[in-house]
């Protein structure tokens, strides 16, 4: 089924609908971020909330009912965590939509509504599990409010993936010498602000400290001033992740402030790939799909000059947690 007639599914036999929780771990759970953001950012009723979903079984909130829209996801749709989730949704009279990439999974069977992403293939095809998310929250805020840049965000969500494309084409000469630049230090901070606030913590806790075991802090760049601000210094190791959209303004202002101190900063930069020309109007809540993809060059080539492969783990998958 379609995401657009799953939606219209639901407001048939869900007319009444007053909260959309999004709900999964770890990269999952920052990937379903910009459609959180988005939906959050656009709707006028309707109460949105993103959680991990241990939170979300243990203190599960009270809008959780018959008139609530549940979004579970995890690649594999085996995280024990995220099924349970699923479970107590449907359980409590929720509508629930599950995003995995694998249709055969325990998520694909704890659902009322299936939505398959891919993943191998292409950089494009990595980004397409944020990418549903982000159509179902579209499909949601049309179909329950009514939404005047309908168009524009649809015609994003289909555009997307050539853009991503393109874009990664050109970044390697600049992927390798950050990782040439970076694979010896002892801690990388990571930040940004808007729709890709949970790229930077995703890149943070999923790529550098899981697959690199290197460490690492992320915080939103209008946090910044707000106490992080303290530990710049020159050659103190930094990743911004510039928006092309209404925040760009504090990704600016943190910019200005590390290079005033000579920090060591990597920058990467949604308007640098044309998504504004590419998709007027709507390019902010596109920024994380590009830069993530961009992002996963960037640590491909870390772990080569590193030799430390992304699927080495000491912990995960290999004893009882």
């Amino acid at each position: 089924m379609e995401i657009k007639d799953i939606i219209a599914t639901i407001k048939k036999e869900k007319p009444n609908v007053k909260s959309v929780y999004y709900v999964g771990c770890g990269a999952s759970q920052a990937e379903l971020y910009p459609a959180k953001y988005f939906l959050e950012a656009n709707a006028k009723a309707l109460r949105i909330a993103l959680y991990t979903a241990n939170e979300f079984n243990y203190a599960t909130p009270k809008g959780l009912n018959e008139d609530a829209i549940v979004v579970t996801c995890s690649l594999g749709g085996t995280t024990p965590e995220t099924v349970a989730a699923s479970k107590l949704a449907m359980e409590k009279g929720a509508a629930v939509i599950a995003i995995t990439n694998n249709g055969e999974s325990p998520l694909a069977k704890a659902c009322h509504y299936l939505v398959v992403h891919n993943w191998e293939g292409s950089y494009s095809a990595k980004m397409d599990k944020m990418n549903k998310a982000l159509l179902i929250a579209v499909e949601i805020l049309n179909q329950y409010e009514g939404f005047e840049t309908y168009d524009a965000m649809v015609n994003g969500c289909n555009s997307i993936y050539g853009i991503i494309d393109e874009a990664v084409k050109s970044v390697l000469p600049e992927a390798k010498a950050f990782a040439d630049s970076y694979k010896d230090d002892e801690v990388i901070y990571v930040m940004s602000s808007g729709a890709t606030h949970k790229v930077a913590y995703s890149f943070s806790i999923c790529l550098l400290m899981e697959m690199q075991w290197m460490n690492s802090g992320s915080f939103h760049d209008g946090e910044f001033f707000h106490g992080p601000f303290e530990i710049t210094d020159k050659n103190v190791p930094f990743i911004l992740l510039m928006n092309d959209g209404r925040t760009r303004a504090m990704d600016s202002r943190a910019l200005t402030f590390l290079e005033r101190f000579d920090a060591k900063t990597t920058v990467i930069d949604a308007k640098d790939f044309g998504l504004g020309s590419l998709l007027p109007g709507v390019a902010e809540y596109f920024s994380p799909m590009v830069i993530s993809a961009v992002l996963r060059i960037y640590a491909e080539q870390l772990a080569i000059v590193r030799n430390h492969p992304l699927t080495k783990r000491r912990y995960m998958w290999k004893l009882e947690y």
